[in-house]
């Protein structure tokens, strides 16, 4: 697997993925880090290891066309094979989910498809649960289609809300389960054991198990 994180926060979701790399946990080369802005704490997470680094902001575009030739051709070059959005926050154009249908994840603060869909990302999303009073909130991850938040679900992990949660308190208990539940579900892909039927994604149990 050679693998592209799309990012345009801090990254500490690559960095898991860069830490689950180099405790052999995951068999994946991280081959290039994708932002939409040079202000990206993923991109010098990317420099400090070595992975090569691409800005390219689809609001620089005036076609979406343009802007798809030029992000298939960047992973091209890079023999991209696998892509993870981690805290991306821009919608990935057709043309490009369409090359890497099946090969492209992304990680949800909450458990799909509740509170998701467009303007659904971070402390908004925890916000949101909080508001609407539910007990539970968690980690997702899906595969990514045409829409926001409505691909196949991959992996979910439940966590808790307390009583006395506020967004930030709730965010950081979702977030350590991010940064465990997603390398686990790249390491599920590069050892070819996510089998997808339409919605349905089946999990094949390992060989040594």
């Amino acid at each position: 697997m050679r693998l592209a994180v799309f990012a345009s926060g801090s990254g500490t979701n690559f960095q898991s993925m860069l830490d689950a790399i180099h405790r052999g946990d995951l068999s994946a080369t991280p081959a290039l880090c994708v932002s939409n802005t040079e202000e990206a704490g993923a991109l010098d997470r990317a420099r400090r290891h070595d992975v090569p680094t691409v800005v390219l902001d689809p609001d620089d575009y005036n076609q979406t066309a343009t802007y798809s030739d030029d992000l298939l051709a960047v992973l091209e070059d890079h023999d991209v094979t696998f892509v993870a959005l981690a805290g991306y926050l821009r919608k990935i154009p057709p043309a490009v989910v369409d090359a890497y249908r099946g090969r492209m994840t992304n990680i949800h603060p909450a458990l799909l498809p509740a509170f998701g869909g467009a303007g659904m990302y971070g402390m908004r999303v925890h916000r949101a649960v909080l508001e609407y009073g539910v007990r539970w909130s968690g980690a997702t991850v899906h595969l990514v289609d045409e829409e926001y938040d409505t691909g196949p679900i991959v992996l979910q992990e439940p966590v808790p809300v307390y009583p006395d949660d506020t967004p930030e308190t709730l965010a950081e208990r979702v977030l350590a389960v991010e940064h465990r539940l997603y390398p686990e579900a790249l390491r599920l892909f590069a050892t070819d054991r996510v089998h997808v039927d339409k919605r349905t994604v089946r999990i094949v149990p390992s060989s040594s198990s």
